[in-house]
């Protein structure tokens, strides 16, 4: 009999030697990832990898943008909405996030970044540009709404998102770098909820809280 063996579509290689490059780079580090390993991960041939990326660059920023866009595509829905009050889309924002960024293999995209900017600032400044500039935007676009509606005071909108971003990242970070010594590190859902309430807390309008107050 026969033994029929399945044989993978071309068109799927790509997306396969993303999520195995993405692995490979969290945990081994840009510089220190090759592309025959990204290929052995993979279960191909280094000119497999040739094929569809013309180096270790367009590679990187390949895996980097299929593992992200899910999570910027949800945030950027987010700020579309209109009808939910602007602190629980802010909310949802937050721990929505966390969901699809901090608990996956891109989660240990920051530490990496940190870690290998000065080497490789061109990959850093390609992904502060593409990436977190987009995020950043999308928040800002959540603050201006809460704004116009009167239910946040009047701030920088974009500066404001920057604070955000703060407590996101700075979570993913000592998650990946020292949760082994942290031990009083809470769990993501108390720290970034308890974050969500102070700066809702600090951004609300407080003529709009005295007005509301019976």
């Amino acid at each position: 009999m026969n033994t029929v063996i399945p044989r993978r579509r071309k068109e799927a290689r790509p997306g396969e030697l993303a999520a195995a490059a993405l692995e490979l780079f969290v945990e081994r580090g840009f510089a220190a990832t090759r592309l025959e390993d990204v290929a052995a991960r993979a279960g191909v041939s280094k000119g497999t990898v040739y094929l569809y990326f013309e180096n270790k660059e367009a590679l990187f920023k390949s895996a980097v943008e299929t593992a992200m866009m899910p999570a910027l595509e949800a945030a950027e829905a987010l700020a579309d909405e209109s009808e939910r009050p602007a602190a629980e889309l802010l909310r949802c924002f937050v721990m929505g996030w966390w969901q699809m960024i901090g608990t996956n293999t891109i989660g240990g995209l920051p530490k990496l970044l940190v870690a290998e900017a000065g080497n490789f600032p061109e990959m850093a400044g390609w992904f502060y540009e593409s990436i977190m500039l987009r995020a950043k935007r999308a928040m800002a676009r959540i603050i201006e709404l809460g704004i116009r509606r009167g239910e946040f005071r009047p701030v920088e909108p974009e500066l404001a998102a920057r604070v955000v971003f703060g407590p996101m990242f700075s979570y993913i970070l000592w998650q990946r770098a020292f949760k082994t010594f942290m031990h009083d590190l809470p769990s993501p859902e108390r720290y970034l909820g308890e974050a969500v309430n102070l700066l809702t807390h600090g951004l609300a309008n407080s003529d709009a809280a005295k007005d509301a107050t019976p």
